[in-house]
């Protein structure tokens, strides 16, 4: 008897997402926003719609695995200055592995690196899982960094006030704080561990941006003023720390910064803008609000932990420089 014959398997094909509709993607995008309220209490449908204008405009760059007809995963990716950024990556559960999701960020890295301007791609995945000793595409020139993922119960949270040990006063956000806040980011995370996963921390410029994308984009939650404030030095005048908030879904707040001025570090002023943001969260009706911190950063962690905050998960953030 001949032998049987078994076809070569063939190699994981990424189509460009132009090629495809909204309602190509739809099973995945339905799976993908299940997951997200599943796993982290997040409501991803106005990312999800995001992603559905601009794949019927033909205006997202990314690909998308296709197997069997069926699309398995997808990605997108976005060009900011001289930086790339890899913006959303998911596989569907029951396919889901590591060869999948590489796939996926090998067919961004590619057109990324061969843009002549750009120096830098960033990426923090939140649905793909931390794994020590991950292959990491490109790997000669990655970093890869630890984040944690962060929950409150705020229905039974403590929340007390505690010592301040610096003369403060603080104020509810407004948007003509934004530059004084830039400027504050910026000397907060000079030489931190946080400026070399989000080059927007090194500069006041790249802090205006980032202010600017989390205030105005869904990306981070719809942004909640009530519950984001900054804390200011009442004899000079001038911003000492700040805490800003969003809702990822009705019932569930996220602090998106939390920063102090290195002059005021250790004084208890960070804790106090959290507890109020916190605070005034539950006061709206939040169950349960979210963090996202990176692992390395314990003094931060342990802030976190001592006022209740327990970490549900950890994924990757990914930095590929000198390529």
């Amino acid at each position: 008897m001949a032998a049987r014959l078994h076809p070569a398997p063939r190699p994981l094909e990424v189509v460009d997402l132009r090629r495809l509709t909204a309602r190509d993607l739809e099973p995945l995008l339905e799976e993908e926003c299940a997951a997200w309220l599943d796993e982290l209490a997040w409501d991803f449908e106005k990312s999800a719609d995001l992603v559905r204008r601009f794949v019927d405009m033909r205006a997202l760059n990314g690909g998308a695995l296709v197997e069997n007809d069926e699309v398995a995963g997808y990605m997108y990716w976005v060009l900011e200055d001289d930086k790339g950024l890899i913006g959303d990556l998911y596989v569907r559960r029951s396919l889901r592995t590591t060869e999948r999701e590489n796939a996926l960020i090998e067919a961004a890295l590619e057109p990324i690196m061969l843009t002549p301007q750009v120096a830098r791609i960033e990426s923090q995945l939140m649905m793909l899982p931390w794994q020590k000793g991950r292959a990491v595409p490109c790997a000669e020139s990655a970093a890869v960094f630890a984040r944690n993922f962060m929950r409150i119960d705020l229905t039974r949270a403590a929340l007390g006030r505690g010592h301040v040990r610096r003369p403060m006063y603080v104020e509810k956000w407004h948007d003509h704080y934004s530059d004084a806040a830039a400027q504050l980011i910026a000397a907060a995370y000079g030489g931190h561990i946080d400026s070399r996963i989000n080059d927007q921390y090194r500069s006041a410029a790249g802090a205006r941006r980032f202010l600017h994308n989390i205030v105005q984009f869904p990306g981070c939650g719809t942004f909640y003023r009530p519950a984001s404030c900054a804390a200011f030095d009442p004899l000079a005048g001038v911003m000492c720390g700040v805490s800003l908030a969003s809702l990822v879904a009705p019932d569930t707040g996220h602090i998106t910064q939390i920063c102090v001025s290195p002059s005021v570090r250790g004084t208890g002023i960070g804790h106090e803008l959290l507890r109020q943001s916190l605070v005034t969260l539950r006061e709206m009706g939040c169950r349960a609000a979210t963090l996202t911190v990176t692992a390395a950063n314990e003094d931060a962690v342990q802030l976190y932990e001592r006022v209740g905050f327990q970490t549900i998960r950890q994924f990757p953030a990914y930095v590929w420089e000198g390529f």
